[in-house]
């Protein structure tokens, strides 16, 4: 195999302060933990000997503040990328803790009906394109060097299945991209030729959560739930 000249690395957010359990999707407000910032550390020292020339970030709280330790350490500036925010989702604003799970309410059951779209959210397809745009533009920014995406589980973990193929149909408590994670893009020209992942951060989950793949912490899709999350 060709030696990848590019790689682009989709990283996810760090732990967030959320202690009501708050699906809180898009939504302003939500910063990280103090583990969540010492997450984010952890990541920046894991990156930071690499030739990375691009940082940006999605425009919500956690994830710029994921992206400024690493941006800070390298002296690049953050810049805000909308087309890897957060997907939209129906649950946005409800309880998902383990004694207060919206899905307990037959009221939000109607938005589960298809699980391969979601129906629940944003399409599967939406997110990708999106996503995958914004790792092209990184990549032509950064080509011959390296770009970080400071993004979310979901964005990043649909865009991994659809570069490896795979179908979008899936268990979100099975989704390999743990808080602070580092899921990264190959490039041999314009093609990516190799995925590969690191969990940097993972000596600050909880032991109990290590295979947890919602990677403990305060916030629902951080939290083994009593059935699939709908995110």
């Amino acid at each position: 195999m060709s030696t990848p000249d590019t790689v682009v690395h989709l990283v996810r957010h760090g732990e967030v302060h959320n202690p009501e359990g708050i699906l809180y999707g898009r939504r302003d407000g939500f910063h990280l933990s103090d583990r969540g910032q010492a997450m984010a550390l952890k990541t920046a020292e894991h990156l930071a000997q690499r030739d990375i020339t691009v940082v940006r970030s999605s425009p919500l709280e956690r994830a710029r503040e994921t992206a400024a330790p690493l941006a800070g350490s390298l002296g690049l500036e953050v810049g805000l990328e909308d087309r890897v925010l957060e997907s939209t989702n129906r649950f946005e604003g409800m309880r998902f803790g383990k004694r207060d799970n919206a899905l307990r309410n037959p009221a939000n059951w109607r938005f589960l009906w298809n699980p391969f779209r979601p129906s629940w959210g944003e399409p599967y397809k939406a997110i990708v394109v999106r996503m995958l745009a914004a790792v092209e533009d990184a990549r032509k920014e950064a080509e011959g060097h390296e770009a970080v995406l400071v993004s979310h589980q979901l964005p990043i973990w649909t865009t991994r299945l659809a570069v490896e193929g795979r179908s979008f149909l899936h268990d979100p408590r099975k989704r390999q991209c743990t808080l602070c994670s580092v899921t990264s893009f190959h490039f041999v020209g314009t093609e990516i030729a190799q995925v590969s992942y690191a969990e940097p951060a993972i000596d600050l989950i909880p032991a109990a959560d290590v295979h947890d793949p919602f990677s403990a912490g305060d916030a629902p899709e951080e939290n083994k739930p009593e059935g699939p999350t709908p995110a």
